[in-house]
């Protein structure tokens, strides 16, 4: 036992692995699900909200990537903002991220099992949850190279899925099968471009926008810092990270921009509904697209809902293998830092933490009782709860970097891989963050908002508590 906590996590993810985990980590549910009730609210100008979050996500993946470059360690920005920042902040934003990736996993595990019950659904929520559940888990059990190869293998089949639809999607709109309504006329022919402007409403009438749809638009990226989290287990860093952060925004213009483009040329906007995927109903539309194979006559929608379904829970399960990695290895983090208890630190003979693996796994199990319990409320729950975490964690990220950089510039290091417009892009990346919480405070998610102060008094309190059990086992050393 004692062997094993002295171990250290094994460099074991290769430059195809990191690749495809940063790829994964831009292609989600956001896209194939997210866009919905975006749509709805911005109409085509939501096209330009995905490319402006997306540019801002890029900014922040710069300043983590600086960081992780320079100093490849377990815990990543925590561990950052813990020596650049000070101690609360190391704290705060480690058990931010684990808190917020302990929800996310909830919310992708349930997601899971609705999307199983597209195929039986006589199935209930809480036992596909419980099955995948066991699955991922022991998955991250095996070496780091198993996650990093089954993360490889879903982030292929997410990647070729938007692939397909974009060249499908442009092969129907230029050879005129999509039908009467497929022309890029539609971006701009019901209302305009921004058909409702960059923001209107309030009062009693519900915000709408560009402005209002950025709230959501924005979460669509979450989960793009985890090529930071792999910086401790990644093969020759200092050139595989900056490979993958720097391709972050072409991903970001071709799986987002691109399909987006393709989409609202495809179908009038106003057609575009909250509850379901975009791209179902798109393709949805092409009742009459057949064709015969071996003999056998193949409808295309019934085949494409077939294939959307893989896809999303596909994307489903990648989010949470990734979060149940993540989430393991910023503990591990943290019990290095002494912010977690020590135990945290055992790896077992696969390098694998198994503690915080196991940890993580006893809170995230919880879901399976509230899909038993509220089947149909635990998603929506479950989402609203992850949106003051992810605000957080973008913006201590940014600030981080900041302290980072102010205390290498009075070094004279000068850094590997230097993020772009320093500090002009910090401040942007603030200031649009901070825009987003003031778009949720009047879009319906002010409850979200004021759970910010109260998390933030809970991880002080926290963090005073850790610092006087420290200073009661360990008064030289805190001294």
């Amino acid at each position: 036992m004692q062997e094993n906590n002295n171990k250290e996590l094994k460099r074991g993810l290769s430059n195809r692995h990191i690749q495809l985990i940063a790829l994964g980590g831009a292609i989600g549910t956001g896209l194939f699900l997210g866009v919905g009730q975006a749509a709805i609210l911005a109409g085509p100008s939501v096209i330009l909200g995905y490319a402006i979050a997306g540019l801002v996500a890029f900014f922040i993946m710069r300043q983590l990537g600086e960081m992780v470059v320079e100093e490849p360690i377990s815990g990543s920005f925590s561990s950052f903002a813990n020596k650049y920042w000070g101690p609360f902040a190391g704290f705060a934003s480690g058990w931010n991220y684990w808190l917020l990736y302990i929800l996310v996993s909830m919310a992708e595990l349930t997601a899971i099992g609705k999307y199983v019950q597209f195929w039986w659904p006589e199935i209930p929520l809480w036992t596909s949850s419980l099955f995948f559940f066991i699955v991922i888990n022991v998955i991250n059990l095996a070496s780091v190279k198993v996650y990093g190869e089954t993360e490889f293998w879903f982030s292929i089949i997410k990647v070729v899925a938007i692939i397909a639809m974009i060249i499908f999607g442009a092969y129907l709109l230029l050879s005129g099968n999509g039908g009467e309504r497929a022309t890029v006329e539609n971006l701009y022919n019901d209302g305009g471009f921004f058909p409702h402007g960059w923001l209107s409403g309030g009062g009693d009438i519900a915000y709408s926008g560009l402005l209002a749809a950025l709230v959501i638009i924005m979460f669509s990226f979450g989960g793009l810092e985890l090529v930071g989290i792999t910086a401790a287990e990644a093969e020759n860093p200092e050139k595989n990270i900056p490979k993958a952060t720097n391709q972050v925004l072409w991903r970001i213009l071709v799986f987002y921009v691109g399909a987006l483009f393709i989409l609202f040329a495809l179908m009038p906007w106003r057609t575009i509904t909250a509850d379901t995927s975009p791209f179902v109903e798109v393709f949805a539309t092409l009742k009459g697209f057949q064709f015969e194979l071996f003999g056998k006559t193949f409808y295309f929608t019934s085949i494409i809902a077939n294939a959307l379904n893989v896809i999303v829970l596909t994307a489903a399960l990648s989010v949470y293998n990734s979060c149940v990695y993540s989430n393991s290895r910023m503990l591990y983090g943290l019990a290095e830092q002494g912010n977690a208890p020590r135990f945290l630190k055992k790896l077992n003979s696969n390098f694998s933490p198994v503690n915080a693996i196991l940890v993580s796994a006893a809170i995230v199990a919880i879901t399976v009782v509230i899909n038993k319990v509220i089947p149909k409320e635990a998603l929506g729950i479950l989402m609203s709860l992850v949106v003051s975490a992810l605000i957080i964690n973008w913006i201590m990220i940014t600030l981080t970097h900041m302290f980072f950089r102010k205390q290498k510039d009075k070094q004279g290091i000068k850094t590997k891989f230097p993020t772009i417009l320093y500090p002009i892009s910090n401040y942007f990346s603030l200031l649009f963050l901070v825009g987003v919480l003031v778009m949720m405070w009047f879009t319906g998610l002010k409850i979200s908002v004021e759970l910010i102060p109260a998390w933030m008094l809970i991880l002080w309190i926290s963090y005073i508590l850790v610092k006087r059990n420290k200073a009661k086992n360990n008064p030289i050393e805190t001294n």
